[in-house]
C-alpha cells in the first residue's frame, strides 16, 4: 500500500439510540488510530446515553438499555476522546453524512470543544460509490453472472434490465412483492439531503425541498415567501439541527441552498 501519511488518521464508527442528532445519542464508539510509522492504537467503549435505547435501535446493534447501565457517559469519555482525534484526520466509511455531525453534536451538547477545522476527512462509502461501476453491465455480471453482450444496444439492455431486476427479487427476499411498494421502494433511493438530518431534500430543478410535515417535497422557496412563519418556527424549534437553523434562517433573508456537484 502506498499511502503517504503526514500524521495519524482515526477511523472510527458509532452505534446510537437513532438518527436525529438534537434528540438520539451515541451507545458505542470505536476508533483505530494510524500513526504514520504504521503503529495503530485501538479505542473502544460501551456509553450509557442517558435516556432508553428504542427496541428498533437494538434490533440493529444489539445494544440494549441492561447492556449500557454501567458503562461511562459520554461526558466521561470526552476527554480521551479528544485526545485521540487532536492531531489527526478523520476516516470511516459513511461518516460525512452520519457519524460526524453526531460525534460533534455529541461533543457540543456536554460543552466539549471540537472543531473540524483542518482535518482532511477520507470516507471509504464515497470512494467505494465511486470506483465501483454502477452499470448495467457491471450489474449483470454481478447479479446473474455474465457479461453483458451489445450494451448500449435497445434490446439488449432492455433484456438485461429485466434479468437483473428478476435476478435482485431473487436475491433480496425483503424486498416489497408489489408494484406500488417497489415504486415507493426506489423513489425513495432518490432522495438527496440537503442537510444531514434530511429534513430538507433536492427536489425537481435542483430545489431544496421539505422532507416533513404539511410541505413535505414543496421548495422552500416557496414556502419562505407564502408561509415565513413556518420558517420562523422551525428556526426556533429546541429539536431543530444548527444545519436546519442556518438553512430557515438564510431562506427568511431569501438566500436558499445551492446544490453541489456530486451532491
Amino acid at each position: 500500500m502506498d499511502l503517504k501519511l503526514e500524521r495519524p488518521v482515526v477511523f472510527f464508527d458509532l452505534e446510537t439510540t437513532g438518527v436525529s442528532f438534537s434528540e438520539d445519542r451515541i451507545v458505542d464508539v470505536a476508533l483505530l488510530k494510524r500513526f504514520p510509522p504504521g503503529q495503530e492504537e485501538i479505542f473502544e467503549s460501551l456509553v450509557n446515553p442517558g435516556i432508553s435505547i428504542p427496541a428498533e435501535a437494538t434490533a440493529i446493534h444489539h445494544i440494549t438499555n441492561e447492556i449500557v447501565r454501567d458503562a461511562p457517559p459520554f461526558s466521561v469519555l470526552a476527554p480521551k476522546l479528544l485526545d485521540l482525534f487532536n492531531d489527526s484526520d478523520v476516516g470511516g466509511f459513511g461518516i460525512s453524512r452520519f457519524d460526524l455531525p453526531m460525534l460533534a453534536a455529541e461533543f457540543k451538547r456536554n460543552n466539549f470543544l471540537w472543531s473540524m477545522e483542518g482535518r482532511r476527512v477520507v470516507d471509504a462509502m464515497k470512494i467505494f460509490h465511486r470506483m465501483e461501476p454502477r452499470t448495467l453491465s457491471a450489474a449483470s455480471k454481478f447479479y446473474c453472472g455474465k457479461s453483458l453482450e451489445g450494451a448500449h444496444r435497445a434490446s439488449a439492455d432492455a433484456k438485461a434490465s429485466a434479468e437483473v431486476f428478476w435476478a435482485q427479487m431473487e436475491r433480496y427476499p425483503d424486498l416489497p412483492k408489489d408494484m406500488a411498494g417497489l415504486h415507493g421502494f426506489c423513489a425513495s433511493t432518490d432522495l438527496k439531503f440537503v442537510d444531514p438530518e434530511g429534513k430538507f431534500v433536492w427536489g425537481k430543478d435542483n430545489r431544496a425541498c421539505f422532507n416533513f410535515g404539511k410541505y413535505r417535497m414543496v421548495p422552500l422557496d416557496s414556502v419562505a415567501r407564502k408561509d415565513p412563519s413556518y420558517l420562523m418556527w422551525l428556526a426556533g424549534e429546541r429539536k431543530s439541527s444548527p444545519e436546519v437553523i442556518e438553512i430557515c434562517t438564510n431562506a427568511l433573508r431569501g438566500r436558499y441552498p445551492v446544490k453541489r456537484d456530486g451532491q
